[in-house]
């Protein structure tokens, strides 16, 4: 399929699919930056505000702004009760709702390969960081297989269902990523990968988790009925697990970090 707008409009269902990932690796990754306590934050794409809260809890912030298109991830985000030093309001990586120079940290977590244009994305982060500053991402390795539920992805494919493509796909990537950063202008650039590893209870658990999420959803509603139970066997096979026992789903982002000059 081409590659198309996602749009995340549950943001409970988003926190069980995607947001304990997220937060899998936002631990990692903010331990791996190390931002000094005391600054202030723009979280690009905030959707359930998982990893604003990683920052509130781990990073000692001054303010936190996190944006997303989506008013009902927001809505989520904001039933965290983070306290006055963070606010979501809705808005576009495009055009970042911040005056030039206004923020220590921008960050986007899972979100560059949502990006429609990742390059006028990372010059809004730029735009809106003070010198000094960081600009910081993370997000997964889709076209070497590092999406959490790859399983179900391959099976799909492998039945002539697959799921639409994010709009920049290829953002993931190491390569383009450090091409991003250093096209932008960034200094002091800095990569490394993050695998992560989930547990579900059983095959059950991690179906109905998965099928959450929109990509996913969309092209299981277009599918008929009959072929499901084909799908769900092509995908318990590519995880290798039993139907009763627990599965273990493996995971892995690209991350990069660089400043402002």
């Amino acid at each position: 399929m081409t590659n198309q707008p996602v749009r995340f409009s549950d943001g409970a269902g988003y926190e069980q699919m995607m947001g304990i990932w997220s937060r899998s690796v936002g631990e990692i990754f903010l331990d791996w930056v190390r931002p000094a306590a005391g600054k202030l934050w723009i979280d690009v794409g905030c959707g359930s505000g998982a990893f604003s809260q990683l920052i509130a809890e781990r990073c000692a912030p001054a303010s936190i702004l996190g944006i997303d298109p989506s008013e009902s991830q927001l809505d989520f985000a904001r039933t965290r009760g983070l306290g006055e030093i963070i606010r979501f309001e809705v808005g576009d990586a495009m055009a970042l709702p911040l005056d030039d120079h206004s923020v220590d940290i921008s960050v986007a977590a899972l979100v560059v390969h949502f990006m429609p244009d990742p390059t006028k994305g990372i010059a809004e982060m730029k735009r809106v960081t003070s010198p000094g500053g960081t600009v910081a991402a993370y997000g997964w390795d889709l076209l070497n297989g590092g999406f959490p539920y790859e399983p179900l992805h391959q099976a799909m494919r492998e039945l002539g269902l697959p799921p639409s493509e994010p709009p920049s796909p290829q953002a993931g990537d190491a390569a383009e990523l450090m091409r991003l950063w250093t096209e932008a202008g960034l200094t002091r650039i800095d990569a490394r990968d993050i695998p992560v590893t989930r547990s579900f209870s059983n095959f059950e658990d991690y179906w109905t988790t998965a099928i959450k999420a929109p990509r996913i959803k969309i092209a299981l509603e277009a599918t008929a009925p009959d072929t499901v139970p084909n799908l769900k066997d092509r995908v318990r096979t590519n995880l290798g697990a039993d139907i009763d026992a627990s599965v273990t789903a493996t995971a892995r982002a690209n991350a990069i970090c660089g400043n402002v000059a």
